[in-house]
C-alpha cells in the first residue's frame, strides 16, 4: 500500500507542495502535442530531500558513453564512474551520460524503495555551487512505466492500472507545458511534488497497462487536463473548492461525485473507507498551535465552520482558553490537527499511527470529556480519482473509460489529436 500512502505523508508537508495545492487550478489553453516527447525529471537525493546531490556514481550493463562539450568517453561493462562538482569534465558544460546498448543507466550514489535505482534515457549533469544536479531524459511514455508502479500497487486490475496510466499521461502533459525548473529546463521532478517516479521498478502488469492506453490522455473541452489522484474516497469526492479554488469554465471536469453504484457505496469494505481517532485534549491543544502558530492554550472546542461539496470541511475553528485560530481549505485542515501522539483505528480495527496530515478532510469532530474523537472516511485529499474506487470499481466490471468518466466530469479519452 506504500504507493497510495506515501503521497499524503511526508513530502506533501513542505510548504512548496502545500503552496503549490493551494494556488488556483486554471488550465491553459495552450496546445500540447500528443506525439510521446522527451520528458526531463530532476532526480532528487534520498528520501526526496535535496535537489542537488553532492556526489554522483553511474554505471551499467553495457558500458556507458560520457559526452562533454566535443569530448566523449567510455566505459566498460559494469564499471562505475563517480562525479565530484569540480570534475574538470564540467568545464565544457553539462555532461550527458548513455548506456552503450540503449539499456538503463545504474544510478548507485541514491537509494529508492526498490533499492538502486536505473533509468532509460539520457542522464543530465550541472555543477552548481551547492553540488550537481541530475536531469533524467527519456520518452514520455517509457518514463510512464516507472510512474504507475510507483504510484499504483502493480496488483491492482488492468483496468485500474489502465485509468492510473491516462491519468499520470495527462497530468505529465499538463506540466511539460513549461518548466517546473526553468533554471535546468526540467519539467518535473521525481517526487510527490509532482509524479513519483522510479521507486518502484517497472512492471509486467504496469507496461501492459502503459502500452494499452499510448497516448491517450483526458480531455475537457478539447484541452488537455490535469487528472488529479487520492488513496480512498469516503464515498463521494470533493469540489475544487476544498484547496480554496473558484469554480470556471476550463476546471468543471473536477467537481465532487459519489462513488458508488445501485449496490452501494464502491468502497464501503475497505479500511479507510471510516477511521476514527481519539485524541487527549491536552495533545490535540498541542499540536495545534505547534502546527498553526497560534498559541490558543488549552482547546475548549473545535467546530466545522464551513463545509464543501460532499460533505469536506472547508473552514475550522479552534477555540483554547488563551487565543482562537481558524483554518481554512482541506490541506491546511488536516495539517492543522495532524501529528504524532495519537492513533487511528480504520474499521476493520487495524490501528495507525497518526501522521503530519489527518487522513482526510471528511470528518466530524466532538468532545468527550478531556478526549476529542474525530470520525472520518476516506484518505488522501479527495479531489479526483480516488485509486482504491477505481481498482473496486474494475473489479465489478467497469473499465478505464468507465472509472475515468465516473471521478471526471465530462471529459473524453482521446489518443493523440483526435
Amino acid at each position: 500500500m506504500e504507493a497510495l500512502t506515501h503521497r499524503e505523508e511526508g513530502i506533501l508537508g513542505k510548504k512548496e507542495k502545500e503552496q503549490k495545492k493551494e494556488e488556483p487550478l486554471k488550465e491553459e489553453k495552450r496546445e500540447i502535442v500528443v506525439n510521446n516527447p522527451n520528458i526531463r525529471v530532476l532526480l532528487m537525493t534520498d528520501g526526496y530531500v535535496n535537489i542537488v546531490h553532492p556526489s554522483v556514481s553511474v554505471s551499467a550493463g553495457g558500458g556507458l558513453v560520457i559526452a562533454f562539450g566535443e569530448e566523449s568517453q567510455e566505459a566498460a561493462a559494469g564499471e562505475t564512474i563517480a562525479f565530484a562538482p569540480d570534475d574538470p569534465r564540467f568545464q565544457s558544460g553539462n555532461i550527458r551520460i548513455s548506456a552503450k546498448d540503449g539499456g538503463e543507466i545504474t544510478l548507485n550514489s541514491i537509494k529508492r524503495s526498490c533499492g538502486t535505482p536505473s533509468y532509460a534515457g539520457t542522464l543530465e549533469l550541472r555543477t552548481t555551487a551547492e553540488g550537481i544536479v541530475i536531469i533524467n531524459e527519456l520518452p514520455l511514455e517509457t518514463y510512464l512505466c516507472k510512474v504507475v508502479p510507483s504510484e499504483m500497487p502493480p496488483s491492482y486490475e488492468l483496468e485500474a492500472l489502465k485509468a492510473q496510466a491516462v491519468c499520470a499521461r495527462s497530468y505529465a502533459y499538463r506540466q511539460m507545458a513549461g518548466f517546473g525548473y526553468p533554471e535546468y529546463e526540467a519539467h518535473v521532478n521525481d517526487s510527490t511534488d509532482y509524479q513519483v517516479y522510479g521507486n518502484s521498478q517497472a512492471q509486467e502488469s504496469t507496461n501492459q497497462a502503459v502500452m494499452e492506453t499510448q497516448g491517450q490522455v483526458a480531455r475537457y473541452q478539447g484541452q488537455i487536463v490535469t487528472t488529479y489522484y487520492y488513496s480512498t474516497s469516503c464515498g463521494k469526492t470533493a469540489g475544487l473548492e476544498a484547496w480554496g479554488t473558484q469554480p470556471d469554465e476550463g476546471n468543471q471536469y473536477l467537481q465532487s461525485v459519489e462513488v458508488r453504484d445501485e449496490n452501494g457505496d464502491y468502497e464501503a469494505e475497505l479500511p479507510w473507507y471510516r477511521w476514527e481517532a481519539k485524541i487527549p485534549a491536552g495533545t490535540l491543544s498541542n499540536l495545534i498551535s505547534q502546527n498553526t502558530g497560534v498559541n490558543i492554550g488549552a482547546l475548549q472546542n473545535v467546530e466545522i465552520t464551513k463545509t464543501g461539496a460532499g460533505g469536506v470541511a472547508l473552514q475550522i475553528c479552534a477555540r483554547g482558553d488563551i487565543g482562537t485560530v481558524t483554518v481554512d481549505t482541506e490541506n491546511k485542515i488536516r495539517r492543522a490537527l495532524g501529528g504524532s501522539g495519537y492513533e487511528i483505528v480504520k474499521q476493520d480495527g487495524a490501528i495507525a499511527a497518526s501522521s503530519s496530515l489527518l487522513p482526510s478532510a471528511f470528518f466530524t469532530i466532538q468532545r468527550e470529556g478531556d478526549t476529542f474523537v474525530i470520525s472520518g472516511g476516506g484518505f488522501g485529499h479527495g479531489i479526483g480519482m480516488s485509486q482504491n474506487g477505481a481498482n473496486e470499481m474494475a473489479k465489478k466490471g467497469k473499465n478505464y473509460i468507465d472509472i475515468l468518466t465516473l471521478f471526471f466530469h465530462d471529459v473524453e479519452i482521446k489518443a493523440g489529436d483526435s
